[in-house]
């Protein structure tokens, strides 16, 4: 059964927000702040971050304009490369997803239960005290509660999904500009010049700032990421060549912009030491500037505000499966749709392993470098592909394509940024447990399932 052409403009560029104004951006700027000395190279990674990703949403809206298909970033990576990185890279690129909407339904978890379990307070009906166990279990109940909602709204078709998604973009954008108010209607934050940095009692050479802003970059990566999922809708979209790149393009500018003044609106409010030790940001300088009883709003605003991430995750990648099931790669039942045009089984897979990431992982910290360093081999996998992509599509140039300006330096720039996460993370193992290496078994796992099961196919056939 083909795919509907249902995704106007609008909503392409709310799915591309949605996709990457998780809940990162309330929860990483502690991560990213830790890392940091000083808020120079805190405010240099968030903006290196966002111009590595309009570098990425360029190159990528060439790619979906070349190849407008349903599952396009499976599809670019068969195009481009052995059927066995397209297999291997595509399932980590799965499993990365999904560690993603788990960390981001723990995040929104953290805000919510700390409204419904304050820690001053008892689990009255289970007449057990408040402990850090007992928290995280709850977090983690929340997470796997708002995992099942979306895969039930997502299973009533995309009309019903993405008009939820662009109600509870909305509400986050809205929130995004709650954030930015106090620079505007407060007076009594703090100057950035007055912020210690550990240059007074150290000085640190080149390479541990060069350190630092790769690990900052690591959590600034996460929270930029996920608009390249937008290739996946290709055969979705209304008018994809004009739709693609500028739903891609609209969506990042937006984003980038957002970013940097939030960012600016934390450490000018809540103080750049403190944010370093701080996970409910939002929510701390919400009761700061407009007293304790704002916290609980903005929390529960927050929590709403996590939905659209879920949502938009379960929206894009069953189409990857879908597409790797038509081309044999996974098996056809993967391209299987109920009478709503829902990818049944697809989405009940991805839903599943999302809830298995949630249950292994129980915490945002311990996904957050796994799940990067995941994409990073993705991400520059997909990107290098623009390469073969413009030699193989060369015939479509002229004929109303989106080509992006200043090539190849926009690609080659977006590699080398993730190419350097991915090192920031591998030599920062200790502090990220083993993350690189887990990674690394993780795709030599799945590039071996591929040549047995590809094998025995290949035996079968002849």
């Amino acid at each position: 059964m083909p795919m509907k052409k249902e995704l106007r403009l609008f909503d392409l560029t709310m799915i591309v927000i949605g996709f990457v104004i998780g809940m990162g951006i309330f929860r990483t700027p502690a991560n990213v702040a830790a890392a940091t000395p000083t808020p120079f190279i805190f405010y240099l990674c968030w903006l290196t971050g966002g111009l590595v990703a309009l570098c990425g949403a360029l190159t990528y809206a060439e790619i979906g304009s070349r190849m407008p298909v349903t599952g396009g970033y499976y599809k670019i990576f068969a195009q481009a490369y052995h059927p066995s990185v397209a297999f291997a890279i595509n399932c980590i690129i799965l499993v990365s997803n999904a560690a993603s909407l788990g960390a981001v339904a723990l995040v929104g978890s953290e805000y919510i239960v700390g409204v419904m379990i304050p820690a001053s307070k008892n689990l009255a009906y289970l007449s057990i005290p408040i402990n850090a166990a007992h928290v995280r279990t709850m977090q983690v109940i929340v997470a796997l509660v708002c995992i099942v909602i979306f895969y039930g709204i997502n299973l009533l078709g995309l009309r019903m999904s993405s008009k939820t998604q662009n109600v509870l973009m909305l509400i986050k954008i809205s929130l995004v500009i709650l954030l930015i108010a106090p620079l505007f209607f407060v007076s009594n934050t703090q100057p950035v010049a007055d912020v210690p940095s550990i240059t007074s009692s150290i000085s640190p050479g080149l390479m541990e700032y060069i350190k630092a802003f790769g690990i900052g970059l690591v959590a600034v990566s996460f929270t930029y990421g996920g608009y390249q999922q937008t290739i996946n809708f290709g055969e979705e979209v209304k008018n994809p060549n004009r739709n693609i790149p500028r739903g891609i393009f609209l969506a990042i500018a937006l984003i980038l912009a957002l970013y940097m003044l939030v960012n600016y609106a934390y450490v000018r409010v809540i103080g750049f030491e403190e944010l370093k030790t701080s996970k409910n940001i939002a929510a701390i300088m919400a009761s700061k500037i407009f007293g304790p009883q704002a916290d609980i709003v903005l929390s529960v605003l927050l929590f709403l505000g996590v939905l659209a991430y879920i949502n938009g995750s379960l929206l894009s990648n069953p189409r990857v499966m879908y597409a790797m099931g038509k081309d044999d790669i996974l098996p056809r039942s993967f391209t299987k749709q109920n009478s709503n045009g829902a990818l049944t089984l697809s989405l009940s897979v991805f839903a599943g392993i999302a809830a298995i990431v949630v249950f292994w992982a129980e915490e945002f910290d311990k996904i957050l470098s796994f799940t990067i360093f995941l994409d990073c081999f993705g991400m520059a996998l997909s990107a290098a592909s623009i390469f073969v992509l413009r030699r193989k599509t060369k015939h479509l140039d002229g004929k109303g394509i989106y080509k992006m300006k200043w090539y190849p330096w926009l690609p080659v720039i977006f590699i080398i940024n993730y190419i350097f996460v991915a090192i920031a993370i591998a030599f920062d193992y200790e502090k990220n447990d083993h993350a690189a290496l887990t990674g690394i078994v993780v795709l030599a796992a799945f590039m071996v399932i591929y040549f047995i099961f590809y094998h025995k196919k290949t035996v079968k056939n002849e």
